[in-house]
């Protein structure tokens, strides 16, 4: 029996994202550990501020919160994010990739469900249904 082709295509790419996703990881990680990159907060004050209520640290560090991370994403200490956002995103990646196989099989149901799962994806990253604490 084989595999159907969706199935290969989303294995695969599956695959290759997440394995770009944890080089992303790695390097960045390396480049913080190394200086390469400089961090928002330094390693100095690291075991100060980590001792600090969240919002305490986040006005003594001038910490990004929600998705302004992105501006800090250049920093060592927030360019890791950049790598968990890959892997985040790459299950998104693989149905949009499937959608149009789904499709073009006859395979309407399947490739709505697919589509309704990237909905859900995007809309609880994005925060829209987040509650203040």
């Amino acid at each position: 029996m084989s595999v159907p082709r969706e199935h290969s295509v989303y294995a695969d790419w599956l695959t290759w994202g997440t394995r770009i996703a944890l080089v992303v990881l790695g390097g960045v990680f390396i480049a913080y550990v190394f200086g390469w990159l400089a961090p928002l907060v330094s390693f100095d004050r690291l075991p100060i501020v980590w001792t600090y209520p969240v919002s305490r640290y986040v006005q003594e560090t001038g910490a990004p919160t929600g998705w302004s991370w992105l501006a800090a994403a250049t920093r060592g200490d927030y360019a890791n994010l950049a790598g968990v956002a890959m892997l985040s995103i790459v299950t998104v990646v693989c149905y949009l990739r499937i959608i149009p196989i789904l499709l073009r099989r006859g395979e309407r149901l399947l490739a709505v469900l697919a589509g309704l799962q990237v909905a859900i994806l995007l809309v609880a990253a994005s925060g829209l249904l987040a509650t203040a604490h």
